[in-house]
């Protein structure tokens, strides 16, 4: 899906899953967030895209703004959201927001041991560098969460996991230590809210700008199923198989397919019927179980 010509609203960018526009009058520091229906794994935008998939993350983002900013019971946390009519061509996918001096850094936070985790865990006993107890499985909790924070590569090239003392160098030690102790408290909120809804949220990374008064403020995509591991929480607790115990409702199904399916070169190939109508069926219910 393409970038879309807005009446009112010049196209400045396209990522991997949104687009973003300016107002061409009136107050500069606004902007337009465009969820498309593109999906994205291993840092490459896939054929064909998830319908209805744009529409399915704004409404999550939202809902979980919402939540953070007071509604489950927590201090409010700041964030872009405006509150302003979005136009009607895309009033279901997009957000009106104020622009932010975005920070260098995808602040990732770990409640379970999975994915890239566990392989290095199985080499090192560690993930992204912090040593972790002897003896934990695949989809297992961690002690604590943890923070592992990557830099945010250019669209094309791939994100770099880096460790806390380099966010330090990228961004300065007081707003290093802001966006991890920010990431970490929404953590913890958002996955006590999913268990109430029995669900278990594995982990997730959140975005982080600074607005024009140095608050730091929560910003893009919060907690959907393109930038969270969300788990069924009964099948978690009595699988007998990490597929069983780890059944997901995010895009793991298009990047198990995609790993049996190319070798991460060349163009990757075009996604399946299935594995298509599994991935919108998975991002519904995930909406439907946290949102109603």
């Amino acid at each position: 899906m393409s970038a879309l010509d807005l009446p009112g609203w010049k196209h400045v960018y396209s990522g991997k899953v949104r687009d973003l526009y300016r107002p061409e009058e009136g107050p500069a520091d606004r902007m337009l967030v465009v969820a498309s229906d593109r999906v994205s794994a291993f840092d490459h935008v896939l054929e064909p895209g998830i319908p209805g998939k744009g529409e399915l993350l704004t409404r999550l983002s939202l809902w979980w703004f919402a939540q953070l900013a007071g509604h489950d019971g927590g201090r409010p946390i700041p964030n872009h959201v405006l509150g302003l009519q979005p136009p009607a061509e895309v009033a279901a996918r997009a957000m009106v927001v104020r622009e932010l001096d975005m920070q260098p850094i995808e602040c990732v936070v770990r409640g379970y041991l999975t994915g890239s985790g566990w392989a290095e865990y199985r080499e090192n006993g560690t993930v992204c560098g912090i040593p972790l107890p002897d003896g934990l499985q695949n989809g297992d909790r961690l002690p604590e969460p943890i923070y592992t924070p990557a830099y945010k590569a250019p669209l094309g090239e791939h994100d770099e996991n880096i460790s806390f003392e380099r966010s330090v160098e990228l961004v300065g030690a007081e707003t290093a230590a802001a966006l991890r102790d920010a990431s970490l408290e929404i953590y913890r909120r958002a996955a006590a809210l999913a268990e109430s809804k029995g669900l278990v949220l594995a982990d997730t990374k959140f975005e982080f700008g600074l607005d024009s008064d140095g608050v730091l403020t929560l910003a893009d995509e919060v907690l959907t199923s393109d930038s969270s591991r969300y788990w069924d929480a009964e099948a978690w607790r009595t699988g007998s198989t990490p597929a069983e115990r780890m059944a997901s409702y995010d895009k793991q199904i298009v990047r198990d397919w995609l790993a049996g399916a190319w070798d991460k070169t060349g163009t990757p190939p075009a996604l399946p019927a299935d594995v298509v109508e599994r991935t919108a069926a998975k991002y519904r219910e995930l909406l439907e179980t946290l949102a109603g």
